[in-house]
């Protein structure tokens, strides 16, 4: 075998090898340009709605802005929204999806939202159910359901007087507080999350318990069941520590006078009228009598 044909045979060989080495190459870059194709797909299937807050945490009375996305529009099929925070629903709606695949709402802090912490938004959408999740957090309500008394961080107005109650809370949040005319009383609203005491100064004007002049005891009731507190007293108040355990929601502190409400001024201001009008009607009576 002649040199000149054992060189030629190897030029072929190492040609064979470099032309393998290439398609190695080829094939490895259409693969990592696939993979890359790919891998956005892949996102877009997985987030096919998103949903998102205007702000991370709002106040009493602000504007929550909640708008979101869809990847593929199904025709009448609305978005299903759910505003919750741990103890309950506050806020529920079905929002229509546009033709540029978005939705929004507007929701007002406040109302049924009245705790303090993190509420979670969860928007549903399409027959598989997609679902995706924002939150944000909220700094608690300072008006009670009824619009009337109003809650500080130290103090509690009550409806039907000037003077207010002092207060301070551990292991739970103070929602309201309201009289009980007829029962001589003050209702207390908490949300206790876990055990914690309830402390509060309350002016003789609003709640007081005497007998012949003097001092006497409270009765004090947590969801019904009578219980024991420390008490200190001046001669304008008298404050109560109450403890309490995780999942309480009344208490009532019973006395001998409670302030009264509008329905008790009402009804005496209707006395005074009925005799005015009585004794109206008695002289006008009178006044028409023929003289002799």
């Amino acid at each position: 075998m002649s040199t000149n044909f054992i060189t030629t045979l190897n030029r072929i060989n190492l040609g064979v090898k470099l032309m393998k080495a290439h398609l190695s190459v080829f094939a490895l870059s259409a693969i990592l340009i696939a993979s890359i194709g790919i891998a956005p797909a892949f996102g877009q299937i997985q987030n096919t709605i998103v949903v998102t807050t205007d702000k991370s945490s709002y106040s009493e009375g602000d504007i929550i802005l909640v708008t979101g996305e869809v990847r593929e529009v199904y025709s009448g099929t609305p978005v299903s929204l759910i505003v919750q925070n741990d103890y309950a629903i506050v806020a529920l709606a079905q929002l229509t999806v546009g033709a540029d695949k978005k939705f929004s709402t507007e929701i007002t802090a406040g109302g049924t939202m009245r705790t303090a912490g993190t509420y979670t938004v969860e928007v549903t959408y399409g027959t598989q159910n997609r679902i995706a999740t924002t939150s944000f957090e909220y700094g608690g309500s300072t008006a009670t359901p009824s619009g009337n008394p109003r809650i500080t961080d130290t103090t509690v107005s009550i409806e039907g007087s000037d003077d207010l109650i002092g207060y301070k809370i551990t292991g739970g949040k103070l929602l309201n507080i309201v009289p009980d005319v007829e029962a001589r009383s003050l209702i207390v609203s908490i949300n206790a999350i876990t055990d914690g005491s309830l402390t509060l100064t309350i002016p003789r004007s609003i709640l007081d318990s005497t007998m012949n002049g003097e001092d006497d005891d409270f009765f004090v009731l947590i969801d019904g069941e009578e219980v024991d507190f420390d008490e200190t007293t001046t001669s304008t108040d008298r404050t109560l520590t109450i403890a309490f355990q995780a999942g309480a929601e009344e208490i009532e502190i019973i006395g001998t006078f409670v302030i009264p409400e509008f329905g008790t001024i009402a009804a005496m201001i209707l006395a005074v009228a009925v005799i005015s009008i009585i004794a109206i009607s008695a002289k006008s009576r009178l006044s028409i009598i023929p003289r002799y």
